[in-house]
C-alpha cells in the first residue's frame, strides 16, 4: 500500500473511532468525493444499513448541474440527502467527513444539509 493511501486510511479510522464515541445512537452522514462526483449517505451503524443516499449522479441532479465536481453540485447533493433523510425520519446525524479536510466541496455539502434540516 502506498504511503499516501496508508495515511488516508489511518485518518479515516481515527475519525470513525471518535465518531462512534460521540454518536450516541445517531446515524452518520458519510461523504465520499471523487474527481468527477460527490456522494453522501446516511448510515445507521447499529442496524448496518443505509437510510438515505444521494449523489451528483442522480438523474434529476445530473440534468441540472454543469458538473458533479464543484461546490454547487455538493450543495445540491447536501440538500437532496437532507430531504431524503427527513423523509426517512432521521433528523439528527453525526458528520463523517472521512479522510477529507472540512473545506471546499465537503463543507458546501455539510452546510447545505444543515440548511435542509439535518441537525449536526
Amino acid at each position: 500500500m502506498s504511503a499516501t493511501k496508508e495515511l488516508s486510511e489511518r485518518r479515516r479510522t481515527r475519525l470513525r473511532f471518535s465518531l462512534r464515541r460521540k454518536a450516541l445512537g445517531r446515524p452518520r452522514l458519510s461523504v465520499f468525493r471523487s474527481g468527477k462526483h460527490i456522494y453522501a449517505q446516511v448510515i445507521d451503524d447499529s442496524a448496518g444499513r443505509t437510510v438515505a443516499a444521494a449523489s451528483s449522479l442522480d438523474r434529476n441532479l445530473r440534468e441540472t448541474l454543469k458538473t458533479g465536481a464543484d461546490k454547487s453540485a455538493a450543495a445540491a447533493v447536501g440538500k437532496l440527502v437532507a430531504e431524503r433523510a427527513l423523509a426517512a425520519g432521521v433528523t439528527a446525524v453525526v458528520f463523517d467527513r472521512g479522510a477529507y479536510m472540512y473545506h471546499g466541496r465537503v463543507k458546501a455539502l455539510a452546510e447545505a444539509a444543515r440548511e435542509g434540516g439535518l441537525d449536526f
